[in-house]
C-alpha cells in the first residue's frame, strides 16, 4: 500500500466503487461502460491494479473497499506533507497561508480541532 497514487481516470474509478459500494463485478462492469466507456477487460484490468494497491478488494464476484474515500484522502494528505514539509505540519501550515490568509471561522475550527485531539 506504499504507493496509492491514482491517476485521473483511476480516481474516476475509485468514485465509482467508492459511490456503489457494496457492488458487484457485473455492476462495476456496466458502470464503468456508461460513465467511462470502458469495455469489460479494461475494468478487470484498472480493479485488478487496484486491488494490488490494496485500496479495493473483489472477492466472490463482489467488489468493495479496504479504504474509505475519507481513509484514502487523509494517507495522500498525509504523504504529501511528509514528501514535501518533512513531515512537518507548521510548515505546511505555514506555506499554505502564506498565499491565502485564514478566515476567523478557519482558525476557530483549527483551534478546536487541536484542542479536541490534545483530549483524546
Amino acid at each position: 500500500m506504499d504507493d496509492l497514487r491514482l491517476g485521473v481516470v483511476e480516481s474516476r474509478f475509485a468514485d465509482i466503487i467508492w459511490s456503489h459500494e457494496p457492488l458487484s463485478s457485473r455492476e462495476l462492469v456496466a458502470l464503468c461502460e456508461k460513465e467511462l466507456d470502458w469495455k469489460k477487460s479494461t475494468t478487470y484490468t484498472v480493479l485488478k491494479r487496484l486491488c494490488d494497491k490494496g485500496l479495493f478488494r473483489n472477492e466472490g464476484g463482489m467488489v468493495s473497499s479496504r479504504m474509505t474515500k475519507e481513509e484514502y484522502t487523509s494517507a495522500q494528505s498525509e504523504r504529501f506533507v511528509e514528501d514535501t514539509f518533512g513531515g512537518s505540519l507548521p510548515a505546511f501550515m505555514a506555506a499554505f497561508t502564506k498565499r491565502r490568509q485564514l478566515t476567523d471561522s478557519e482558525i476557530e475550527e483549527i483551534q478546536r480541532m487541536i484542542q479536541q485531539m490534545g483530549r483524546e
